[in-house]
């Protein structure tokens, strides 16, 4: 199955793939998405890819106002 759907989301910082990741990790270890290789710092959004809506439903029901 391939990551067909997107979500973007603010997130502003640096690190932010590996803030992220901790964040998953935490909050839903179990959900499998796809991220970009990179982020510029200067940048204050973030699209990852994810294989369904459900997926998609549980992230955005997770996701504080801001990463941490």
């Amino acid at each position: 199955m391939t990551f067909k759907y997107g979500f973007t989301f603010s997130i502003t910082g640096g690190n932010k793939l590996k803030r992220f990741k901790e964040w998953m990790s935490t909050n839903l270890p179990n959900l499998e998405y796809s991220m970009p290789p990179q982020v510029p710092i200067e940048t204050e959004a973030m699209t990852i890819r994810l294989k369904s809506l459900d997926d998609r439903a549980r992230l955005v029901a997770a996701l504080p106002a801001t990463l941490p």
